[in-house]
């Protein structure tokens, strides 16, 4: 009895540990998804060192129907893009305000989930990126779908 009790504790204290540094671990994804909130909304050149170099960007046009085009490009096409739009936006003083985060886990990564609502506007988008910790311990977004309302993003659409 007093080995099965032995075996029971150990297995206590382990699951214990493995939640503990699961619930560190999506702590420290959610961190991370501000430090990219707030880095956005001061246009610093950090941003681009955030994103891995393969990831997956999907910019999700909402239609004026309400049909949705996923449009997907690569980081390096998408980091040219932004660098164009960053001057106007920052002459504008634009923003994206974030609302109703949630942080899941997603195979070896963490899904960070919001709503994102632009400057001046009344309405909130979807948007969600994947965040993966390295093996030197930094994050980095291997993922990221941004819905928006800006048409000017179809012509970038695969045409099937």
């Amino acid at each position: 009895m007093k080995k099965f009790l032995s075996i029971v504790f150990l297995f206590g204290i382990f699951l214990t540990t493995g939640l503990s540094a699961l619930a560190d671990d999506a702590a420290d994804a959610k961190a991370f998804f501000e430090s990219y909130v707030n880095a956005a909304n001061n246009y610093s050149p950090t941003i681009e060192s955030m994103y891995s170099p393969k990831a997956k960007i999907i910019r999700q046009v909402v239609k004026p129907d309400g049909g949705l085009v996923d449009v997907t490009t690569d980081t390096a096409t998408y980091m040219k893009q932004m660098k164009l739009g960053q001057a106007g936006a920052k002459l504008r003083k634009y923003k994206n305000n974030y609302s109703n985060i949630t942080v899941t886990k997603a195979g070896d990564g963490y899904k960070v989930s919001s709503l994102r609502q632009p400057s001046g506007e009344t309405y909130k988008l979807k948007t969600y990126m994947i965040v993966k910790k390295q093996p030197d311990g930094k994050w980095l977004i291997t993922e990221e779908m941004m819905q928006t309302k800006q048409q000017v993003f179809l012509k970038y659409a695969d045409k099937k």
